[in-house]
C-alpha cells in the first residue's frame, strides 16, 4: 500500500496551456480516491503524471513517502486500467492476465495460480482461452483489471474505465470494482466524470474543474456541504437552481435576502448569518437543490416563492416542474480562465476566492494569498439565464401548466456562495 502526495503540483503542455494549476491533493493507505471533474478538466492529466506518463512542470509528487518527480514508470509499483482496456490482442485472456508475471519472471506455477484465482473472482473464468476481440466491452474491462491486479501493486490508477460500458454493466462492475479495491486493501485512484460512480465509489471526492482543484472530502461531505458552487451543481442529479439575491440588513433586526419579487429572513441565531452579514449591500448566489423545494398549502408559514407552472417533465420516479417565479437565476461560476498561458502577466491567477476557501479546508495549498483590496458593489451582470425553478413535485404530479403555485423553501438547506462560486459560510470537514 502507498500514500500519494500532490505538493502544488501545476502542468504546463508546449506553447504555455495550463493543465494543472498548484494542485494539492492527498490520497493516504489504502483509500479509494476519486477524481471527478467534466471532460478537460485535467483528471487524466493528474492521474498519467502519477503514473509517470506525464512529466510534471513544478510542484512534488511522493509515492509511499519518497519523492517520485524523477522515478521511471517501471519503478513506481503502479498499475493502469485504461478506458478502453488497451488488451494485447494476439494473446488470450490468460496471456494477457499472466503478463506482468511473466515480465517479472514469477515462477509458472504461481502465475498459474493466480490467474486461476483472479479470473473467478472477476467471472472471466471461462474466457481464459479466448482472445480480446471475442469478449464482450465488460469482459475486456474485466480482463483489463485483471492484468493490473494480479501484479500486486501498491498504487492502482483508474482512468474511467467504465465509461464505454452500458448501464447495467456499469453498475455491475462499479460494484466488483469497489469490493476488490477494499479486500485488497490497495490505494486506489479512479477518474470518473459520472457523479453516480464517484458517490458510490468513493471514500473521498476531489472535483475538479479547468485545472483547479475546487473541493475534496467524502461523499456525503460534498454532496451536502460543498466548498464551491461548482461542485454543488456538479454532484446533482438535477439541475441546481443557482438564484442571485441581494443581501440586506433591514435595522439590523435579521438578514434578508433579496431575490427581486420575493424575500426569505434569515434570524441572528442562525449559524450563518454572521458570515451572510459580511455582504450586506452585495449580491450573492443561493443554491437550492430540487428537493430543497416542495408545493405547499396556502396555511404554510414558511418562506415561499410565488410563480406559474411552465412546463412538467416526468423522469419515471419522479415529476420535475419548471416554475416561473420571476427571480434571475444564473449560470455556474467558472474559475477565471482555463486557457490562460503560464507566465502571462495579464492573466489572472486561476482560483480566486476559491482558492480561498479551499486554504481554509486544507492548509498549506498554494502560495500565500496577495492581499485583497476592499470590496466593491457586485452585480451578477451577463450570467443570467431564464428564470425558472426547478421543483421536485414527486411521484405523481399535483401541479398542471399554467398554474399559478406557491412553493416552499427549506431555508435551513440554502447553499450560499459568493459571484465567484466560492462558500461564504465555511464548509465543514
Amino acid at each position: 500500500m502507498s500514500t500519494v502526495v500532490l505538493d502544488n503540483v501545476s502542468k504546463v503542455y508546449p506553447g504555455g496551456h495550463l493543465a494543472i494549476d498548484r494542485m494539492s491533493l492527498r490520497a493516504d493507505k489504502g483509500e479509494l480516491l476519486v477524481l471527478l471533474g467534466p471532460s478537460g478538466c485535467g483528471k487524466s492529466t493528474l492521474l498519467r503524471m502519477i503514473a509517470g506518463l506525464e512529466e510534471i512542470t513544478s510542484g512534488d509528487l511522493w509515492l509511499g513517502g519518497a519523492l517520485a518527480n524523477d522515478l521511471a514508470p517501471r519503478d513506481r509499483d503502479v498499475a493502469m486500467v485504461f478506458q478502453n482496456g488497451a488488451l494485447y490482442p494476439h494473446r488470450t485472456v490468460r496471456g494477457n492476465i499472466s503478463f506482468p508475471l511473466e515480465v517479472a519472471k514469477v515462477a509458472p506455477e504461481t502465475v498459474r495460480e493466480r490467474v486461476t484465482q483472479l479470473s473467478k473472482a472477476l467471472h472471466i473464468g471461462e474466457t481464459l482461452e479466448r482472445r480480446p476481440g471475442t469478449l464482450s466491452g465488460g469482459q475486456r474491462q474485466r480482463v483489463a483489471m485483471g492484468r493490473a491486479i494480479v501484479r500486486q501493486p501498491s498504487l492502482f490508477l483508474m482512468d474511467e474505465p467504465l465509461s464505454n460500458l452500458d448501464a447495467g454493466m456499469r453498475t455491475e462492475l462499479r460494484m466488483e470494482i469497489s469490493s476488490l479495491v477494499r479486500s485488497l486493501g490497495v490505494t486506489t485512484i479512479y477518474v470518473t466524470h459520472d457523479q453516480v460512480e464517484a458517490l458510490t465509489l468513493a471514500d473521498r471526492i476531489a472535483i475538479i474543474n479547468r485545472g483547479v482543484l475546487q473541493d475534496a472530502g467524502t461523499p456525503t461531505q460534498v454532496y451536502n456541504d460543498p466548498a464551491t458552487a461548482f461542485t454543488a451543481a456538479f454532484l446533482s442529479s438535477q439541475q441546481l437552481n443557482l438564484l442571485a439575491a441581494t443581501v440586506r440588513a433591514p435595522q439590523n433586526r435579521f438578514i434578508l435576502l433579496d431575490f427581486g419579487p420575493h424575500q426569505i429572513t434569515i434570524p441572528w441565531s442562525d449559524p450563518r448569518a454572521y458570515a451572510i452579514s459580511q455582504y450586506v449591500g452585495h449580491q450573492i448566489i443561493v443554491g437550492l437543490r430540487p428537493d430543497y423545494l416542495a408545493p405547499v398549502p396556502e396555511t404554510f408559514d414558511g418562506p415561499v416563492f410565488l410563480g406559474r407552472v411552465r412546463a412538467l417533465e416526468y423522469h419515471g420516479h419522479e415529476w420535475l416542474a419548471h416554475v416561473e417565479s420571476g427571480i434571475p437565476t444564473v449560470t455556474v461560476p467558472e474559475p477565471p480562465d482555463s486557457g490562460r498561458h503560464a507566465g502571462d502577466p495579464a492573466a489572472p491567477a486561476s482560483g480566486g476566492r476559491v482558492m480561498t476557501t479551499l486554504r481554509r479546508l486544507f492548509p498549506g495549498i498554494g502560495p500565500a494569498p496577495d492581499p485583497e483590496p476592499e470590496p466593491e458593489p457586485e452585480q451578477a451582470g451577463g450570467t443570467h439565464r431564464r428564470a425558472d425553478l426547478i421543483v421536485r413535485v414527486g411521484s405523481r404530479p399535483v401541479w398542471r401548466a399554467g398554474e399559478r403555485v406557491r412553493v416552499g423553501v427549506d431555508a435551513g438547506r440554502l447553499m450560499l456562495f459568493t459571484l465567484d462560486g466560492s462558500r461564504i459560510d465555511p464548509p465543514q470537514r
